[in-house]
């Protein structure tokens, strides 16, 4: 087995107000607050840190296996993602529970209101992963989740001795010092961006090197928005820019789908270099696109425009050669 993605599995309700939420909000009756914006427009999306992750993967022709809890409102998420080349065996249905879902409405000066309800994801600890103990894969990656099912994962796939990746992104405020310095010190690698990072050190006050003497953990990636990402391994840094845009439409995933070329490279045994210039082109991709999921190429134009900006000796080829 491959990959194993753990992590959230998400609905967006977007929304959007033609006007100012600052001229109804009235400072000297903020104990009795009650409002309501008649909005514009209002879509739903896909997303879930974990499917994001799987949908960038599969555009590689990948097969990642999704593990994670939802509502029984995800047929037709699971629909999607199936027809992408997503595996979906690995999710629970919660019955009477909805999917987590996100609430957001933005004005005119990008201020938002928003309302998260974790919904089946509540329940994620009850996916073990000891259900893989006889197939057990050759990665997995605990991205944010349930606080308690990112603490179970981590601890069940260091029983298994399954090498993991530590993606604890959002949730960090979420997690004790204690758990956060447990889950990284039996990681193979470390994700985070630049924000993370730095909490990261606050919290369990480890620097990158104490990080790296942990035996299993192989490098550490953080991001760094336009300055691109770098990458902390025993045997140095490295620093890769980003791939510029032809148009900026949408920041939302970025982040997901770095992760997701990242993976595919690093699962053919690329070099870690290579693989981070897969993930920032990937992240191109998706900042061109409307949505976590709204982005799309083929491989011979993903190569061709990643030897446009980076060097890769010929190695890109195994991709349309299904190594």
């Amino acid at each position: 087995m491959g990959i194993v993605l753990t992590g959230s599995v998400a609905f967006d309700y977007l929304m959007t107000f033609p006007g100012y939420f600052k001229e109804h909000i009235l400072p000297d009756h903020l104990d009795k607050i009650s409002l309501s914006f008649l909005v514009d427009s209002m879509v739903r999306r896909r997303g879930g840190i974990a499917p994001n992750i799987a949908y960038t993967l599969s555009l590689f022709g990948d097969k990642p296996l999704l593990w994670a809890t939802v509502g029984e409102d995800f047929g037709e998420y699971r629909d999607w993602l199936e027809s992408k080349g997503v595996d979906t065996s690995g999710v629970q249905v919660i019955p009477n529970e909805y999917t987590a879902s996100f609430f957001v409405n933005t004005d005119l000066s990008q201020a938002q209101i928003a309302s998260f309800y974790p919904g089946a994801m509540a329940f994620a600890a009850q996916n073990s992963l000891k259900k893989l103990r006889d197939e057990p894969p050759n990665l997995v990656v605990i991205s944010p989740n349930a606080p308690e099912a990112m603490i179970q994962h981590a601890d069940e796939c260091q029983e298994m001795g399954i090498a993991y990746i530590y993606d604890p992104s959002q949730q960090i405020v979420r997690l004790s010092g204690e758990d956060l310095c447990r889950g990284i010190s039996g990681a193979h690698a470390l994700f985070v961006n630049e924000y993370e990072y730095e909490l990261i050190r606050k919290m369990t006050r480890l620097e990158k090197e104490a990080i790296l003497e942990c035996e299993p953990v192989s490098f550490i990636v953080v991001t760094r928005g336009n300055l691109g990402s770098t990458i902390y391994s025993r045997e140095g840094e490295i620093i890769v820019p980003v791939v510029p845009s032809d148009k900026i439409n949408d920041p939302t995933g970025v982040g997901d789908a770095f992760r997701g070329g990242f993976l595919a490279g690093y699962s053919r045994g690329f070099g870690l270099e290579i693989c981070a210039q897969m993930g920032a082109l990937a992240a191109s991709y998706c900042l061109e696109n409307q949505g976590t999921q709204g982005h799309f190429f083929q491989l011979e134009e993903f190569i061709k425009r990643f030897r446009q900006h980076f060097s890769d000796n010929g190695q890109l080829d195994n991709l349309i050669a299904g190594g």
